[in-house]
């Protein structure tokens, strides 16, 4: 029995290597060419794997790509932001660092063939700096349905602002500013909701 567990042990771990190589390589390649269309052999040439796994574990390139954009913020950003006790100036300028300094990658996913699912991806992740409780602390007891909208909505928005800035914007992209703005925009959206004692109306 151990050694038919210790195969799958390996197997398992192969699995997650080739998977870890193959998302790695869409990162890379797509920084350096600055595009999504990439050949499924230049991916699996680039991890050294087959053909045939980009098919067997990710069902097609944009799949893997989707997927090597959604490891990469995983990896990277979520630790840069931190937790929701760190000051929200503090996460957006995280962010912003985060995508300045891929910029050349995120541009590509957001205007290439997976723009519509990456834009996906990319809301969840803004939807996480957005908590229900800092909602109803600003516009006070709202149902859950309502609440979520609202998510939505400053989701959706927000991350049409940051993929605007990465795709348009003039190099060299100026974090600093990009978390200033967000930051702006976030305090004048609480205060409109404030009655003039500072309470929710």
């Amino acid at each position: 029995m151990s050694s038919v567990v210790n195969v799958q042990d390996r197997q398992d771990r192969r699995v997650l290597r080739s998977r870890a190589a193959l998302m790695a390589a869409a990162v890379r390649l797509v920084s350096e060419r600055g595009t999504t269309a990439l050949p499924v052999g230049d991916l699996s040439d680039a991890a050294d794997v087959s053909r045939q796994l980009v098919y067997l574990q990710f069902g097609d390139r944009d799949a893997l790509l989707v997927a090597a954009a959604t490891d990469l913020v995983e990896r990277e950003l979520i630790h840069e932001v931190g937790d929701g006790d760190a000051p929200l100036r503090a996460r957006m300028l995280a962010m912003a660092r985060h995508f300045a300094r891929h910029r050349t990658f995120y541009r590509a996913m957001l205007t290439g063939s997976c723009a519509f699912p990456m834009t996906r991806a990319l809301n969840r992740l803004f939807g996480s700096l957005v908590t229900m409780t800092s909602l109803r602390e600003v516009f006070g007891d709202l149902d859950d349905a309502t609440a979520q909208d609202l998510a939505t909505m400053v989701t959706g928005g927000t991350g049409s602002i940051v993929n605007d800035w990465l795709v348009d914007a003039d190099d060299p992209l100026d974090p600093e500013e990009m978390a200033d703005r967000l930051l702006r925009l976030s305090t004048t959206f609480a205060r409109s909701h404030l009655t003039p004692g500072g309470h929710p109306r």
